[in-house]
């Protein structure tokens, strides 16, 4: 598979890609349709399945939503989908903040967060400053934010709300704005493709969380974490990188890489996407809400977009700098 796609020329790739995904998603799509027309009964097991049905069914939309983004940053150029990612961390801010009750004296962090710390962190990524995009945030920003705050003259509960307001930062701006990052990596020899970079990323992620959900379903193991999470656990963990990690190497053809070093690349973005999973968890936990949209609505408006998203948060910083690294960009 691998020298079949590499000679590919990128046209014939993108087409080969249109055929497999839009494929294997609208036969998915298709059976979740269909599995939603059943009678499912009252029982808690039935319950359990509607509520498994529903979180197919996000993962399912947050994969159309991605490889939808996939091709528009392929047909309509780098900055539109930098414009789509930003929209995409506005949003999960506003989630992520709006399950997290803040005080008058936050508004004005609020405001910097949303209208000036976003705006400059996507601008530097579209214009290339990647050395000052990777520092921007954890170092300046992380200044700034606690001094606006102690400006508002409110010292209650001070150091929780500004490292709330920095954590959500960190993972809705800076965790997210890595993705689109990728678009504008040069490689030698890889003109003008890195929007592939984009879509293997987001599969082999995508696949890791679905086989780790299937496998934690049908293995039915000891949570690691009962507190945190009842589908979390090694076996189904294991399982769920090996298959997101063998994906990664079939589709060594789309990228810069050679099968081994895909294999690798989509291992570690696989480890820091599931993990990363499990924080954002145990940050629901502790919000005491089971998962960031309610039960039936969004209670944000934004529909649980964090929820579907937060693997990638946490995957696309790490293999964005690995890919650097590697390749000494």
């Amino acid at each position: 598979m691998y020298h079949y796609l590499k000679n590919l020329s990128a046209s014939e790739q993108v087409g080969a890609l249109f055929v497999i995904v839009f494929g294997l998603l609208l036969l998915a799509s298709i059976a979740a349709v269909l599995l939603s027309l059943r009678e499912w009964g009252d029982d808690e097991a039935a319950a359990q399945r509607y509520s498994d049905l529903r979180n197919f069914e996000g993962v399912l939309k947050t994969s159309w939503f991605m490889v939808l983004v996939f091709w528009i940053g392929w047909l309509a150029g780098d900055w539109v989908a930098l414009g789509l990612f930003g929209f995409v961390s506005f949003f999960a801010l506003r989630e992520f903040m709006t399950l997290s009750p803040t005080r008058r004296g936050d508004h004005r962090s609020l405001v910097l967060a949303f209208f000036v710390v976003l705006p400059i962190q996507y601008a530097l990524v579209g214009n290339e400053h990647f050395d000052l995009f990777t520092v921007f945030i954890p170092v300046y920003v992380f200044l700034a934010l606690p001094v606006a705050s102690a400006l508002a003259n409110d010292p209650q509960r001070f150091l929780e709300r500004n490292a709330k307001l920095q954590w959500g930062i960190m993972v809705c701006i800076y965790g997210m704005s890595h993705v689109p990052a990728l678009l504008l990596l040069n490689f030698p020899h890889y003109n003008n493709k890195s929007a592939f970079l984009v879509f293997f990323l987001v599969l082999v992620v995508q696949t890791c969380m679905i086989v780790q959900h299937l496998a934690s379903r049908k293995l039915k193991k000891t949570p690691a974490a009962p507190n945190i999470s009842q589908s979390f656990n090694w076996p189904s963990w294991c399982i769920g990188i090996a298959a997101g990690s063998i994906l990664g190497a079939l589709l060594a053809g789309i990228t810069p890489f050679v099968p081994g070093q895909a294999f690798a690349m989509a291992l570690v973005a696989c480890v820091a996407g599931s993990l990363g999973h499990l924080v954002m968890k145990a940050l629901k936990r502790d919000r005491g809400i089971p998962i960031w949209r309610g039960q039936g609505s969004a209670v944000t408006g934004a529909g649980g977009l964090l929820d579907r998203v937060d693997a990638l948060c946490f995957a696309a910083p790490v293999f964005f700098h690995s890919v650097r690294w590697y390749f000494g960009l």
